[in-house]
C-alpha cells in the first residue's frame, strides 16, 4: 500500500511532524539528573538526524529527477500512453486495495503513536571511560604520556598537564615546526571532538569550527594569530629583516660586520642560510638578503637540509608557510573547544586535586557511592512523600516532625486583616505578632490605639466597632493616650507612652 511515491511522500511528512512534536515534549520534561539530561540529549539528536535524512528523501522526490511523480501523478488522473480514462484508472486503484485486504486479511491497525512514545523512554548506550565518570570528567593520561615524551613538551605532572594543555602558544615556534607535534595536535583535537559530541550532542560543532575558520583566514593575513605573528606571508615570502638585525640601518658590509659573529650566525640560521665562515662571510651572505628574495639566491648559501632550500626545483618556503598555517588553524581549534569544555576542565583540575589525597580504598569508596547516586537520583525524585496527617514542609522538603508540630501548634493557621492578611502559624505566632510593627503599623492607618482592649481582634471591622463601643462608654475625649497606649522597648518590656518616654529622657532605654 505504501510501494507508491505520493504515499511515502505523505509518510514522510507524517514522520517528521510526529519526531517534531515529540522534541517538543521531551524537551518540556526536566530531566531529574545529570545522566538523564545526557540520554534527552541524545535522543533529541537521533530524532533531529531522523528528521534531517526524511527531509533529504523527500526533496529528493520532489526534484523528481527521473519523471516517476509526474508519471504517477498522471497515472491519477487516467492520462495514459493511449489517452485519458480517469474511469479504469479508479477501478484499477479499487482493484488493487481490494486485493490487498484480501491477502492481509489478519493485518491489524497499529498506533504509530505507541511507537513513538517509546522514543522518549529510551536510555541510549553511550560509551564513556571510566575516568570520564560518564561525562563529568577528561580523561587525557593517553595525551599527557604522549606530550611529556616528546622533544616539545615537558616532564611534568598530570596535574599540570591539564592546566597547560590548553595553552599550546606557550610551547616554542621552532618546535612546533615538526611531524610529531602536529600528530600530537591532530590526536588531542579528535579527542576532545568525541568528547564534546558525547556531552554535548545538541550543540553543531561544524557551524562553530566554520566561523573560526573564516575568522582564522583573515586574522592569518593581518598576521594576528595568537603564537604565529609575523608568521602569515603569502607565498612564503620573508622579510628581508632579522627580528635581531634591522638590515635597513646598514649600507655596507663593513657597518654590518660591526655586529659581532654571534648576532650574524643567529640571523643567518633563522633564515636557513649557511652560518660557518669568517665574520666577513656571514655579514656578506646576510648583506645578499636586503635587495635579493629568499628564493632568488643561489643554492649554495643555503644549509644543507635547510627547510627553506629548493627541493626538485621548487621552493620550500611556501610548503612551509602551508605547514604553519594548517598547525596554527589546528591550534585556534583547540582553543575553542577548551573554552566550550571550560567547565569541564575546572571539574577535571578539582578531580585530580581531590584524588592526590585520597587513598585507593577511598576512592573506590566514593566511586560507587556516586554511582549509587546516580541511579538512584531520579527515583528520589519521582517518589512521592509519604505525609498522612498533612504536616508543614520544612526548610529540606519534608514534612517537619510530629512533636515539633505539637509543641509550636504549627497546624493551625490564624490570619490578620489588620496586617493585610498575613497568615501565623501556631498559637504562639499568632499570640507574639500583636507587639509587632506589622500590627501596630495597621491599628495606626485605623486611627485606633493598640492596646490590650483589641487582643485577638484580627478583623477591620470587628476593631472599629470596638473602638466605637469604648468611646461610647467613656466619651470622646475621656481616653488618655499617654496612660493607655502602649510602647515596647528592645527587650520586650510594655510600658504605657508616659512612663516610656520618662525613661527615655533619663537615658534607661
Amino acid at each position: 500500500m505504501s510501494s507508491t511515491l505520493l504515499e511515502v511522500t505523505r509518510a514522510g511528512h507524517e514522520e517528521i511532524e510526529r519526531l517534531e512534536r515529540l522534541i517538543v515534549k521531551d524537551l518540556q520534561n526536566e530531566p531529574a539528573s545529570s545522566k538523564d539530561r545526557l540520554f534527552q540529549s541524545h535522543r533529541v539528536r537521533n530524532m533531529i538526524d531522523t528528521i534531517t535524512i526524511t527531509t533529504e528523501k523527500l526533496i529528493d522526490i520532489y526534484e523528481d529527477k527521473d519523471n516517476a511523480r509526474k508519471d504517477e501523478i498522471a497515472a491519477l488522473g487516467g492520462q495514459t500512453a493511449t489517452g485519458s480514462n480517469v474511469f479504469s484508472a479508479f477501478y484499477d486503484r479499487l482493484k488493487e486495495i481490494r486485493e490487498y485486504h484480501r491477502k492481509h486479511q489478519a493485518a491489524r491497525v497499529v498506533d504509530a503513536n505507541e511507537e513513538y512514545e517509546e522514543l522518549l523512554k529510551e536510555e541510549l548506550r553511550i560509551e564513556f571511560r571510566g575516568e570520564e565518570a560518564f561525562g563529568r570528567y577528561l580523561d587525557l593520561h593517553e595525551l599527557y604520556n604522549e606530550y611529556i615524551n616528546s622533544k616539545f613538551g615537558e616532564h611534568i605532572e598530570y596535574s599540570a598537564y591539564v592546566e597547560v594543555f590548553s595553552e599550546p602558544q606557550k610551547i616554542p615556534r621552532k618546535l612546533k615546526l615538526t611531524r610529531q607535534y602536529r600528530e600530537y595536535l591532530e590526536n588531542l583535537l579528535e579527542y576532545l571532538i568525541y568528547f564534546f559530541e558525547r556531552t554535548e550532542p545538541l550543540q553543531d560543532l561544524d557551524r562553530i569550527f566554520t566561523k573560526l575558520a573564516t575568522d582564522f583566514e583573515e586574522q592569518w593575513a593581518n598576521g594576528m594569530v595568537e603564537g604565529w605573528e609575523n608568521e602569515s606571508q603569502e607565498n612564503g615570502n620573508v622579510p628581508t629583516q632579522h627580528a635581531a638585525i634591522d638590515l635597513d640601518y646598514y649600507s655596507t658590509v663593513e657597518e654590518l660586520m660591526e655586529v659581532g659573529p654571534e648576532m650574524l650566525k643567529e640571523a643567518l640560521a633563522a633564515l636557513g642560510l649557511k652560518t660557518g665562515g669568517t665574520v666577513q662571510q656571514r655579514a656578506e651572505r646576510l648583506f645578499l638578503t636586503k635587495h635579493t628574495p629568499l628564493e632568488r639566491l643561489d643554492q649554495k648559501h643555503f644549509a644543507k637540509g635547510s627547510r627553506r632550500s629548493e627541493q626538485n626545483g621548487t621552493p620550500a618556503a611556501p610548503k612551509e608557510a602551508d605547514n604553519s598555517k594548517e598547525i596554527a588553524l589546528l591550534e585556534a581549534k583547540l582553543r575553542k573547544i577548551c573554552e566550550l569544555l571550560y567547565e569541564t576542565i575546572v571539574r577535571t583540575k578539582e578531580n585530580i586535586e581531590k584524588k592526590q589525597a585520597l587513598t585507593y580504598e577511598e576512592m573506590e569508596a566514593e566511586r560507587e557511592e556516586e554511582e549509587v547516586q546516580a541511579d538512584t537520583e531520579s527515583d528520589d525524585e519521582e517518589q512521592q512523600i509519604y505525609n498522612p496527617l498533612k504536616l508543614p514542609m520544612g526548610w529540606d522538603g519534608k514534612p517537619i516532625p510530629y512533636w515539633l508540630y505539637k509543641l509550636h501548634g504549627l497546624g493551625q493557621e490564624f490570619k490578620c486583616e489588620i496586617c493585610g492578611n498575613h497568615s501565623y502559624w501556631g498559637r504562639r505566632a499568632f499570640e507574639r505578632h500583636f507587639k509587632e510593627w506589622r500590627h501596630q503599623h495597621g491599628m495606626r492607618c485605623l486611627g485606633i490605639p493598640n492596646t490590650k482592649n483589641f487582643n485577638e481582634i484580627t478583623s477591620i471591622k470587628e476593631a472599629k466597632v470596638l473602638w466605637e463601643r469604648i468611646q461610647e462608654r467613656q466619651g470622646l475625649n475621656k481616653w488618655r493616650p499617654d496612660l493607655e497606649e502602649e510602647y515596647e522597648d528592645k527587650e520586650g518590656n510594655i510600658y504605657n507612652k508616659k512612663t516610656y518616654t520618662d525613661l527615655q529622657r533619663q537615658g534607661l532605654i
